[in-house]
């Protein structure tokens, strides 16, 4: 088979279909979590009434200049219910139209169903009880969100602002809408393809707020490989427990950078099953089918059950 194109591709969500949301939760009990003040944006409940516990929110940025409301999409596990004293770590997810509901995803894409995995592995007792958070992406601005330089040919570079959104805007208003445990080591921060390369670069950048990283199918080539360049000046290893995977039919080219960066972070003190998971999944394409098909142990290695 032919190695699989990791140019960038659509995966906004499509025009004609409107999110629909759930209304505003009741405030969060329990020990009040240690949230900075948002800066003044739009964070608005909306109905939803596809899947059961899953909630979400019309969302604008004071930081990037969304051409729209994007959507944010909030899946809360069975023990968020029935334990209300409880707090839950969270799990942060870019390209959140492809994550629960497939009429939500992007063209003839299959949605992940990270729900029904999810709830799955709690059941089973292989993760902690956990809240999936879906960000969509707004279509036209995805690649300038999720690329930290520019490229020389296709542009972008606007990451760092996109990491500011997350970490500045709409973490601490997930933290005072929900019973979160806001601390790193029990927030996570993961995406595909783009969606890895961006994940991976603001784990380096934010590792006091995202400590646990699903880096799948990553982009490394963008930019002339630069990312390379930015995890190996690295002047310290941050505590950070890293998810990194290449499908075997995603190409040699994107093998190779996969395994040149394995073998940087093993460089720089990550240890292989302690904090660093590296897989080449065989027969695995650059496909949302191929994603969702591993989301399994991405939570199994990132978020084990105590």
């Amino acid at each position: 088979m032919a190695p699989q194109s990791h140019l960038p591709h659509s995966r906004s969500t499509p025009g004609s279909t409107a999110a629909t949301f759930s209304g505003p939760r009741p405030a969060p009990t329990g020990p009040p979590a240690a949230v900075p003040e948002p800066p003044p944006h739009s964070f608005q409940a909306v109905p939803i009434n596809t899947l059961p516990r899953l909630e979400g929110h019309s969302f604008r940025s004071a930081i990037l200049p969304d051409p729209e409301e994007r959507a944010v999409r909030v899946y809360l596990p069975l023990a968020y219910e029935a334990e209300p004293d409880r707090r839950f770590p969270v799990f942060y997810l870019h390209d959140g139209q492809n994550l629960f509901d497939e009429h939500t995803a992007c063209g003839s894409a299959h949605p992940w169903c990270i729900h029904t995995t999810t709830d799955r592995l709690i059941e089973e007792g292989s993760i902690e009880p956990l809240i999936l958070v879906g960000i969509a992406n707004t279509g036209p601005r995805r690649i300038a969100e999720y690329t930290h330089s520019q490229d020389p040919k296709l542009g972008g570079g606007e990451g760092r602002s996109y990491g500011r959104m997350l970490v500045e805007e709409l973490k601490p208003l997930i933290d005072r809408t929900y019973r979160t445990r806001p601390d790193a080591e029990k927030t996570g921060l993961g995406g595909s393809s783009l969606g890895g390369l961006i994940s991976l670069f603001l784990g380096f950048e934010y590792p006091q707020v995202f400590a646990k990283l699903a880096v799948m199918s990553p982009s490394l080539w963008w930019d002339g490989g630069n990312i390379m360049t930015v995890v190996e000046s690295i002047a310290f290893k941050p505590s950070l427990r890293i998810w990194l995977d290449m499908g075997t039919e995603e190409g040699a080219p994107h093998l190779h950078d996969a395994d040149l960066l394995f073998q940087i972070l093993q460089r720089h003190g990550w240890q292989e099953q302690i904090d660093l998971a590296y897989q080449r999944i065989a027969g695995a394409g650059h496909s949302e089918d191929a994603w969702a098909a591993r989301f399994d142990d991405v939570l199994r290695f990132l978020f084990p059950a105590k």
